[in-house]
């Protein structure tokens, strides 16, 4: 794939990303509540280690990317 479309792909995709976090919200709710995400949080800090949805969301871009660049 040249460049330029590359770039093209990929800046659809921030704005699509964009897009979905601004008006609907709803639809990435899930992120941070899987079982698996570790959550800890004390009286002066949090610390948030999301490894099942992390997990979701490579398995998510690993698809697409053999959907989009198989030859």
């Amino acid at each position: 794939m040249e460049p330029g479309k590359a770039l093209i792909l990929i800046g659809s995709a921030i704005l699509v990303l964009g897009l979905v976090l601004n008006y609907a919200p709803w639809l990435v709710n899930w992120f941070g509540k899987l079982p698996g995400d570790i959550r800890i949080q004390g009286r002066n800090s949090l610390v948030f280690i999301p490894i099942t949805s992390m997990i979701v969301i490579s398995v998510l871009i690993t698809l697409l990317a053999n959907l989009f660049f198989r030859k």
